[in-house]
């Protein structure tokens, strides 16, 4: 190893502590005293998680000293000052099952090396090495990552294997996150690049040629999509291979992108069975996330916001642009499976429909733009209580309708010609292709949106965008949406709704959310309130529907509710309806 070179060794050291160990090796730390952080948040979940609060037992040494170390603020720290090489060791406490941190038990390991590796200040472009070493409880456990393996000269681990992997930099060694264990894995090869896909957890009989067999099919029409004439991946400027590590349990859902792969969890009755051959809601449901989360490795790891190139880990770092990153990427992923054959239209359509829903009905999608959701997601997005219904948008799904509207906006002007696809294009050519290959690194700029859509596509979307992304109007799809033979509908619901959110809570029905302007806000309902009874007719967590279906429109309803530990009466009428959006092919 060069002298410049930094070592970076990790153990599972306590499986049942839940505890990896870190060793960092620095040949040749700063003079005046090693700095050492680690991020307050890790791109692509923009909220400040403050890692460095897993850390314990930091200590420094020579050959010859501990070394003393001075904590500098949350998450950095500085050595004591010395000529000669130096050793960091820690613990870090890892038991967060999401795809952003770390978990270990005696099942498995994974990390996000943004939680986990301290960051060498001053040395940030030196090469990385990794040494991964093996639990002692186990002689089965294999390796999965996108992070290259060292030369065999220098050591380096075998394909799945314990040792030596190399980074060129800090930034690529945390944006390749690691899974160990005994999963099920399944790989295939599209466009001459190859595809790992690696499942944890008990899965029964789940079908894994299905899921690589549709996989391929996504990842195929994407790499076309960005690169038609070379039909080069976007991750071999990283790595040889593309892994999508999957943390399969009972309920959950998300997913993370990186450079050259994704960390995903899935609900284990999403994934399709064997000899099962229909396409579930769930199943389809975990394909769009496949789709989304690959989609991103062109747009938002290498086409970025100019904000994110470079990332800035230390703080905050606010871009509105995210209704393009995540709106745009929203729109394509299940317009990717529309394309590739895996929905059907009607599918497609249905899914476009609860999108439009869920933006329509909610109120503060006329309070907050998606460029300022965009830009309030560390402060808004990630931190939503019982009122972010009302006061904020998401710009996942409003970002994705603003896609929607702008693509049908351009091939209406242009007879088809153009669609949003080729700015896209555009985007992947000016900043995406050879962004890893530069010194120095570019990113987009809210300011050139719109000049680079009217370059793509010849279309001037000024006003578009100033309406329906920079302000709060509502996308008028059912315009947009005529000259393609697609019709809108809006229509009333039959049964009464008091306009709420609620969640079963050990038999009881517990106020999640009270819709601004709905019955139940006019009568004085909160987020919080248990409903006890309507007209002395007990409520529980499943019959609220069945109770309102007696009732007719102007009706005034008698309501108690434990507001904390206190009986509260109500008189609700229902004025209002709830109203849905209708999609259909003419």
């Amino acid at each position: 190893m060069h002298m410049k070179d930094i070592l970076y060794r990790i153990f599972p050291a306590d499986v049942a502590g839940h505890l990896f160990s870190i060793e960092i090796h620095i040949k040749k730390p700063e003079k005046n005293g090693q700095i050492l952080s680690l991020p307050t948040w890790i791109p692509g979940s923009y909220l400040v998680r403050d890692f460095s609060r897993h850390i314990q037992k930091l200590t420094a040494r020579t050959d010859k000293k501990v070394l003393d170390i001075t904590k500098l603020d949350n998450h950095s720290w500085q050595i004591e000052s010395t000529k000669h090489p130096i050793t960091i060791s820690y613990l870090v406490y890892a038991w967060d099952l999401s795809v952003r941190a770390a978990h270990l038990d005696e099942t498995h390991g994974f990390f996000n090396g943004s939680s986990v590796f301290l960051q060498v200040h001053g040395q940030e472009d030196s090469p990385c090495y990794l040494d991964i070493n093996p639990p002692t409880h186990r002689q089965d456990w294999k390796v999965y990552t996108s992070l290259p393996e060292a030369n065999k000269e220098k050591g380096g681990a075998k394909h799945h294997g314990f040792g030596l992997y190399v980074a060129p930099n800090y930034d690529a060694l945390i944006d390749h996150p690691v899974e160990m264990g005994t999963p099920q894995v399944i790989s295939f090869v599209v466009c001459g690049a190859r595809h790992e896909m690696v499942f944890t957890g008990i899965i029964p009989n789940v079908d894994l040629e299905r899921i690589a067999r549709d996989t391929a099919k996504i990842c195929e029409y994407q790499i076309k999509f960005f690169e038609p004439k070379t039909l080069q991946a976007p991750f071999l400027d990283s790595s040889d291979r593309y892994v999508f590590m999957t943390m399969v349990t009972g309920t959950d859902y998300g997913g993370l992108e990186h450079r050259s792969s994704t960390a995903l969890v899935a609900s284990r009755g999403d994934l399709p069975v064997i000899g099962k051959e229909d396409m579930t809601d769930g199943y389809c449901q975990f394909l769009g996330l496949i789709s989304h989360e690959y989609f991103h490795t062109w747009n938002v790891k290498r086409i970025k916001p100019q904000r994110f190139a470079p990332y800035n880990l230390t703080q905050a770092t606010p871009t509105p642009l995210l209704w393009i990153f995540e709106g745009f990427t929203s729109y394509y992923d299940d317009l990717v499976l529309l394309r590739t054959g895996i929905i059907d239209e009607t599918r497609y359509l249905s899914l476009l429909q609860k999108t439009i829903n869920s933006v329509y009905t909610s109120p503060g999608r006329l309070k907050q733009s998606v460029a300022e959701s965009s830009f309030d997601a560390w402060t808004k997005y990630y931190k939503q209580d019982e009122n972010s219904l009302n006061a904020i948008i998401s710009y996942y799904t409003k970002g994705s309708l603003v896609a929607l509207g702008l693509d049908l906006l351009i091939r209406h002007k242009t007879e088809s010609k153009k669609s949003l696809d080729d700015f896209m294009r555009l985007l992947w050519k000016k900043y995406g292709r050879d962004f890893y290959k530069k010194a120095t690194q570019k990113g987009l700029k809210e300011e050139n949106v719109i000049d680079l859509i009217h370059e793509a596509t010849g279309v001037n979307t000024q006003s578009f965008v100033q309406r329906y992304a920079l302000g709060t109007e509502d996308i008028p799809l059912d315009t947009l949406w005529s000259p393609f033979k697609v019709e809108l509908q809006k229509a009333n619901i039959d049964d009464n709704s008091l306009q709420i959110k609620t969640k079963n809570i050990n038999g009881q029905c517990q106020i999640t959310h009270v819709i601004e302007g709905g019955n139940a806000h006019v009568a004085g309902l909160s987020a919080g309130d248990i409903l006890v009874a309507i007209d002395h007719i007990r409520v529980d967590g499943q019959n609220l529907d069945t109770l309102l279906k007696r009732y007719r429109p102007d009706d005034t309803l008698d309501i108690h509710v434990f507001r904390r530990d206190e009986l509260r009466h109500f008189k609700c009428t229902l004025l209002t309806k709830d109203s849905k959006f209708i999609l259909k092919k003419l």
